[in-house]
């Protein structure tokens, strides 16, 4: 039997946590489909702070400002996408002094790492080293690190970013983006047709791809 070809368009940013959370409940939807359908991931760029200085932001600082969270409603939402993260199994390790960071250039990196059929495994090492491991992504050694451990060269991986290679083909994208209208994100689009908004729960994307197979 064949299999079905699906494209999978994930408009995120690599520090939402929400972003994380839907990714890895599509992929527990994806599990049961295994004989029927093959996935092809493919990441686009969406900025949640384009305007974030270089020094980044203290996080629950910044989320109090954007947002008008208090300190007790950010305790409980940490708490909340922490307990969510474990039953995907993915780790949250919050703490006082995480910085919300600027990641135009994880973008570029993710970018790159398309074309070297490495994206969907930066995307992952990128979560992790900015909500497990509590690493700073605007960073460029850190990014570099990032490529390296999923294979990716370093050298060119410096050099993409030195260069700013992709940083207009980056913007371009965001900006389509944008004018589609989409304001948020995790942003799930298959095949150019079915749009799930937001990390909902598993049988969500069950359900749309049940669509494709009937």
């Amino acid at each position: 039997m064949q299999k079905l070809s699906l494209r999978i368009d994930i408009v995120s940013d690599v520090v939402c946590p929400w972003c994380v959370i839907g990714y890895y409940r599509l992929q527990k939807a994806l599990n049961d489909f295994t004989d029927t359908v093959e996935p092809t991931i493919n990441w686009l760029p969406f900025e949640l702070n384009p305007d974030m200085p270089t020094e980044g932001q203290n996080l629950r600082e910044h989320i109090a400002e954007k947002y008008g969270t208090t300190p007790e409603e950010s305790i409980a939402a940490r708490q909340q996408l922490t307990a969510l993260g474990a039953d995907v199994g993915f780790t949250f390790d919050y703490f006082d002094d995480m910085r919300m960071v600027n990641t135009f250039h994880a973008h570029q990196l993710l970018h790159w790492a398309a074309n070297e059929g490495k994206q969907n495994a930066l995307s992952l090492q990128l979560f992790e080293a900015f909500f497990s491991q509590r690493k700073d992504v605007s960073s460029f050694d850190v990014l570099i690190a990032a490529a390296d451990k999923v294979g990716l060269n370093t050298y060119a991986a410096r050099d993409v970013l030195a260069k700013q290679t992709y940083a207009d083909e980056v913007r371009q994208l965001e900006q389509a983006i944008v004018d589609k209208g989409v304001r948020g994100v995790p942003l799930f689009i298959f095949n150019g047709e079915h749009v799930i908004s937001g990390a909902q729960e598993i049988a969500a994307f069950t359900g749309v791809l049940q669509q494709f197979l009937q």
